[in-house]
């Protein structure tokens, strides 16, 4: 003679069982919203990168006014009123590890110095990040010095905000950006295409 509950799990089992087939998925998403893609790609259409350009070089327009008047004056922006940084706040979405950069509008509240902007994107529709321009600025030789990347500043900048990138222009066609890394971390140098 046979027993048959000798051969069947105990009931607890069972129950163990239902909730793992329940929780499963939910722990699965949650994984995956808790670790989003690295990303590692930055694509600007052509109509954002010709219009950033322009940006640039208008923001850029009067570099060399400034050979005579002392980097102090200038950052204060008390010297001068000649050329002037600017922030836009750039349009598109996320596939993957790709951002696709589809608009830029400016930025609200903008306050543009020598060699600072302020501003901020809150309302935007499609945010993805900022973007900046950095002009040149005028050596006591009369060089145009450079500030081909994101600074230091810029960096620290961004690590402190949740933006997912941000962008600068140096110099037509000449960018730089970084991106925030699925733990939170500042992740430099992105690719940039500029399609």
């Amino acid at each position: 003679m046979s027993d048959r509950s000798s051969t069947q799990p105990p009931p607890n089992v069972w129950r163990r069982v239902a909730w793992l087939a329940l929780l499963a998925p939910a722990l699965i998403a949650a994984r995956h919203y808790a670790a989003p893609p690295q990303l590692g790609t930055i694509v600007l259409t052509g109509t954002v990168r010709d219009s950033m350009n322009h940006i640039w070089q208008r923001s850029n327009e009067h570099w060399n006014e400034l050979a005579g008047e002392n980097t102090l004056t200038q950052m204060l922006g008390t010297g001068k009123p000649t050329q002037r940084e600017y922030l836009g706040c750039m349009q598109g979405s996320i596939s993957h590890d790709t951002l696709f950069v589809t608009g830029s509008v400016p930025s609200h509240n903008m306050r543009q110095l020598q060699f600072a902007v302020t501003g901020t994107c809150d309302s935007v529709d499609d945010f993805v990040g900022t973007w900046h321009t950095h002009p040149y600025r005028a050596a006591p030789d009369g060089h145009a010095l450079k500030e081909a990347g994101l600074s230091k500043q810029d960096l620290a900048t961004f690590s402190k905000g949740d933006d997912a990138a941000v962008l600068v222009v140096w110099d037509v066609d000449s960018l730089d950006a970084a991106a925030r890394g699925p733990d939170g971390g500042v992740l430099h140098p992105i690719t940039i295409v500029m399609h």
